[in-house]
């Protein structure tokens, strides 16, 4: 008996979970296709692109609400188990309510366990492909990651020299436009500047193109190419400096360790990492919580006066995550901290819950 309700619950859920996943992937779809339309129309292209970079891009969106999407599953699967009084049924099998609510962790648990293994490393080529595509389009290089309105920026460090590099744009054709080099000692003091109107950086040995140099208090205009070594070359910028989402968990493993080597800070890449493989444990709270306050129904109130609680507690659980994950970013308290503090606390919270509902 207990298998047969095993399955019956399992199978409910999955499609609770199915049904909002499909309708938020659509919803997402429409809202982001009217951006790419707007993109696409400043540049000659084909009418598929912006539906197809949309597509490229909705999973990666998708990845950050699929807590909220498990949640409302939640809720839904409870609004019809208790309409349908088949909550009744399972306390008549000397069953109780902790019972479906492990039941439910676990799926919420190993549903996560998937999104990392199958569907992050999809979501996240997807990201890749999706931002070949803005960048070919854009012929700018914005949409890298470290593109900031003062264009892209680069630290190196090359026998005991250190450079820290600003360019305007990185194309498609792998050189960089309108750079300016400033060349320090390893006691950061200036040993001269380069500019140039166009840098080939296809290789790690950059071929600046009729550079000026600046040295002490000199201008110097060079009419042939300077080379200048570097770690980085266009490949390697255009994964470094990519979105976080883009980058499968090997791949930004590899980062964070050549950020290390380079000086770069990996916080950013820490953090993400970290949201990545504790998915399960988050997706397994949000069962919980949204299970506490769905058996706490009261027949004075609505069931919408349940659901849209749980909206809600989701909305404050997602902002409390983003203050601690700037606080993590901000060096406030430690990247580890920022990301399990607010687990561990939700655990706790839903530890005292679960109490209460098991005695009901």
């Amino acid at each position: 008996m207990i298998k047969t309700f095993d399955k019956y619950f399992i199978k409910l859920f999955f499609k609770k979970i199915i049904l909002l996943t499909l309708i938020f992937f659509s919803l997402t779809f429409i809202l982001t296709l009217f951006e790419e339309i707007t993109f696409f129309t400043e540049s000659s292209s084909e009418a598929y692109l912006p539906f197809l970079i949309t597509f490229l891009n909705v999973p990666s969106t998708l990845l950050e609400i699929f807590p909220f999407i498990v949640l409302m599953s939640t809720q839904l699967f409870f609004v019809e188990i208790i309409k349908r009084k088949e909550n009744e049924l399972i306390k008549i099998n000397s069953l109780d309510n902790f019972y479906l609510i492990k039941l439910l962790t676990v799926c919420s648990f190993l549903f996560g366990l998937m999104i990392i293994a199958l569907y992050y490393p999809i979501s996240s080529k997807l990201k890749f492909f999706y931002f070949d595509i803005k960048n070919i389009y854009s012929e700018d290089g914005k949409y890298l990651k470290h593109y900031s309105g003062n264009g892209l920026w680069i630290k190196d460090e090359i026998d005991d020299e250190i450079y820290i590099i600003n360019a305007s744009s990185n194309n498609k054709d792998k050189f960089l436009k309108n750079i300016f080099i400033n060349k320090f000692d390893k006691n950061f003091n200036l040993i001269e500047s380069i500019s140039s109107q166009k840098v080939d950086i296809s290789s790690n040995e950059w071929v600046i193109e009729k550079p000026t140099i600046f040295r002490e208090n000199k201008q110097i205009q060079l009419n042939e190419n300077l080379i200048l070594s570097s770690h980085f070359n266009f490949d390697k910028i255009n994964k470094s400096f990519r979105d976080l989402n883009s980058l499968n968990l090997f791949e930004l493993f590899d980062l964070k360790r050549e950020n290390e080597l380079l000086g770069y800070s990996s916080q950013d890449v820490d953090l993400h990492f970290l949201q990545i493989i504790t998915l399960p444990i988050y997706l397994g709270i949000m069962v919980i919580i949204s299970a506490i306050i769905m058996l706490n129904i009261k027949r004075d109130k609505p069931y919408i006066f349940h659901v849209l609680l749980g909206i809600l507690l989701s909305v404050i659980i997602y902002y409390i995550n983003n203050i601690f994950n700037v606080f993590g970013l901000t060096n406030k308290i430690p990247i580890y901290l920022s990301v399990f503090f607010p687990i561990i606390f939700l655990s706790i919270i839903s530890t005292i819950g679960l109490i209460r509902v098991n005695e009901k």
